[in-house]
């Protein structure tokens, strides 16, 4: 049994180095355009950094599009800032703006127009569809569509989440009381992700992240006493552990929702298309994670081999969360110093 889950554990963990070793490497690229003035454009262009390196992608606007204002550029710690001023004389509604060379990342681009009639859109852009159509307006279904999307894809490509997700299965045996679980850790990051995202509650983000780091390499800890036949809290209630570091982990999926912004007008919408993308994402990698404990289960891997391979598993989710603390610790002391 224990077999496949060292298996995806070793993948999940050699996934996480080749990435950088960062739990968000996918976060996506943002821009935003906003009409100050008939056929002038603010435009605000975020690309994300990846170990000091700017993501591969530019804008390109149609055809002769002026600049009222030259680029300039801004570096944060996590991305750089492009703002600038465009003018088009027949204005960019029905236009194409293409974001050139997204077609060879992994990342897509969030889109947020205002236009000066207070029309307004979001669209998620994908690698597979390069470019965006400006329109008058979008409707309320594609708004969900942009942000339901994004929920799930930062879910699926946040390995710290997955990883704390893949521990709780573990150190729970039985079904019922795995869905309790699950269900608590749900109920609590659903709980901090709305407060902190409609800025009810404000909790700077690399604290968060390290903790979030630190409650893994603490479940990793759970299993090993567990396994030793040694009191474990965990153990004993799973529900209360999972809803305690599920509220922590709800402030982590605010600060990816954050950084993208909430469109003005449609924020319930979003927020609520946000969520469910998570726990879609969340329940499409629990279900990958059971198919295989089925599957291992028929095989009848021998018990020798499953004791080992559980070990094995146990000790790869400690080390990735033993090594993301450590780099977020140093990042929280040199955002201080």
């Amino acid at each position: 049994m224990a077999l496949r889950l060292g298996c995806l554990g070793i993948v999940f963990a050699v996934l996480a180095f080749l990435t950088g070793a960062s739990a968000h490497e996918s976060r996506p690229a943002y821009m935003e355009v906003t009409e100050i003035a008939p056929h002038r454009y603010q435009i605000v262009w975020r690309t994300p950094l990846s170990s000091g390196m700017r993501l591969p992608v530019a804008l390109r606007f149609p055809e002769k599009t002026r600049n009222v204002t030259e680029p300039t550029l801004r570096e944060l710690s996590d991305s750089l800032i492009e703002r600038r001023l465009i003018e088009l004389d027949s204005g960019l509604t029905g236009a194409r703006i293409e974001i050139v060379g997204l077609q060879a990342t992994i990342t897509d681009a969030l889109v947020r127009v205002q236009l000066l009639d207070g029309s307004y859109s979001t669209t998620l852009v994908s690698s597979s569809r390069p470019w965006i159509e400006i329109a008058t307006s979008r409707s309320s279904l594609e708004v969900a569509s942009a942000y339901l999307m994004h929920g799930i894809e930062h879910i699926l490509f946040g390995y710290d989440h997955l990883l704390f997700v893949l521990a709780l299965i573990l150190i729970v045996r039985r079904g019922r009381v795995l869905l309790i679980t699950v269900t608590a850790f749900t109920v609590a990051h659903s709980i901090t992700l709305s407060l902190a995202t409609l800025g009810v509650v404000h909790v700077p983000g690399p604290p968060v992240e390290a903790t979030i780091a630190l409650s893994i390499l603490l479940l990793a800890c759970e299993i090993i006493r567990s396994d030793r036949g040694q009191a474990s809290l965990t153990a004993q209630w799973p529900w209360l552990v999972a809803f305690s570091f599920g509220l922590l982990h709800g402030f982590g999926f605010a600060s990816a929702l954050t950084e993208i912004g909430l469109p003005q007008g449609d924020i319930p919408l979003a927020l609520f298309a946000f969520n469910v993308g998570v726990e879609a994402g969340q329940l499409i990698f629990i279900a990958a994670v059971l198919g295989a404990l089925r599957l291992a289960k028929w095989i009848k891997v021998p018990v020798v081999v499953e004791r080992h391979a559980r070990l094995a598993t146990t000790y790869a989710i400690g080390i990735m969360a033993a090594y993301w603390l450590i780099e977020r610790l140093a990042g929280v002391t040199a955002s201080a110093a």
